[in-house]
């Protein structure tokens, strides 16, 4: 594999790690035809066709300076694939319209897109058969973060505020777009994974033939007091007037439309060989991590918060946990952000418990 002038990050091993086990769990269903449209130096469309039994592989890149490099890259694969091996250099939306036009489609389409992938999504979720896979990355940290609020408006149609659990807000903002695109075409959508490399976030979902049974209901609203660290979420077929908080002197930072239902994929997750080859170290822990945490309820306070609230330390993630579900409450670790709790109990009882555990 040469370099050359084409896009690679080693530090996103990873996630093409996860592409690789969403294309191999694929290829068990039946034929798996993958489309890479970003492909930078090939080494994603490499793996594809050697470590998933991807029957075609399309290995895109706008850059026409790339070419030589994908081809040489991917020159193994003409050896292996029982379709050609195909490799251009167009833009993603031309790609994707010419598919359009053509009626093909792709059980496997990765989208690692620089910046915000918004406008291609349409097309995008065009090209993907039904129960496909959309592997989809932003790069876009600012926006869905609460950084750039004139950019969420435009890239997002939503709202993004700052929110400790920052990271997690863009994700769910990142598949609100893709929800209210899938079903504008009739479609429905499930997620399989959703994490973030820091300033990555990369959401796997797969492609329904129409939505789930009150599928609309996993689309709201996110509200977080400043003052008191408390949040509320809402659906927003339901929404109404928040609750109160601390005082209506003080309004609540509100963030949406975007996903509220849950991140993971259980079954996606945990359906693969004990010692799966395509997987690296980063790569099976992330994947245990994603794996103890469906995403439900839409709710995350670091300890630190907590901390800085009560006036003194952080308490013991592992000892607050433990408390919270022995009073009965649902409690997991964010597999999202480090050191952050995800609860159903009520922010006055968070801080209770937490606050009896840093006696």
């Amino acid at each position: 594999m040469r370099l050359g002038s084409g896009f690679f990050q080693a530090s996103s091993r990873p996630s093409r790690d996860l592409g690789v086990l969403l294309a191999r769990q694929l290829a068990g269903c039946g034929p798996l035809r993958v489309l890479d449209l970003m492909a930078g130096c090939g080494i994603r469309a490499l793996r594809y066709g050697q470590e998933s039994q991807a029957e075609a592989v399309w290995a895109n890149d706008a850059d026409p300076d790339r070419l030589a490099l994908l081809q040489a890259n991917l020159a193994p694969l003409r050896l292996r694939l029982p379709t050609p091996l195909r490799v251009s250099t167009l833009t993603a939306q031309k790609l994707l319209a010419d598919c359009l036009i053509r009626e093909e489609r792709f059980e496997l389409v990765d989208l690692d897109a620089f910046g915000c992938p918004s406008a291609l999504l349409p097309l995008a979720l065009n090209a993907v058969s039904f129960g496909g896979v959309l592997y989809v990355a932003s790069s876009d940290g600012r926006s869905p973060t609460g950084h750039d609020r004139p950019a969420a408006i435009r890239l997002l149609g939503a709202a993004a505020r700052a929110h400790p659990a920052s990271w997690e807000l863009a994700l769910r903002l990142q598949l609100g777009v893709i929800a209210r695109t899938a079903w504008a075409m009739g479609r429905g959508l499930e997620p399989l994974l959703s994490f973030s490399e820091g300033r990555t976030f990369r959401t796997a979902v797969r492609l329904r033939r129409r939505p789930a049974e009150a599928e609309e209901r996993q689309l709201g609203m996110a509200a977080y007091c400043h003052r008191c660290g408390d949040q509320q979420v809402q659906p927003l077929i339901s929404l109404r007037a928040w609750a109160p908080c601390c005082g209506a002197d003080r309004p609540l930072a509100v963030s949406g439309p975007l996903w509220i239902g849950p991140l993971q994929h259980g079954p996606t997750l945990t359906a693969r060989a004990p010692a799966d080859p395509s997987l690296g170290r980063e790569a099976t822990r992330l994947l245990a991590r994603l794996a103890d945490d469906e995403g439900l309820p839409a709710r995350c306070w670091p300890t630190a918060e907590i901390g800085k609230r009560l006036g003194g330390g952080p308490p013991a993630l592992a000892a607050l946990l433990s408390a919270l579900r022995g009073d009965g409450w649902s409690a997991s670790a964010s597999a999202l952000m480090p050191a952050q709790v995800r609860t159903d109990a009520p922010w006055p009882v968070v801080l209770g418990v937490a606050e009896a555990l840093n006696r």
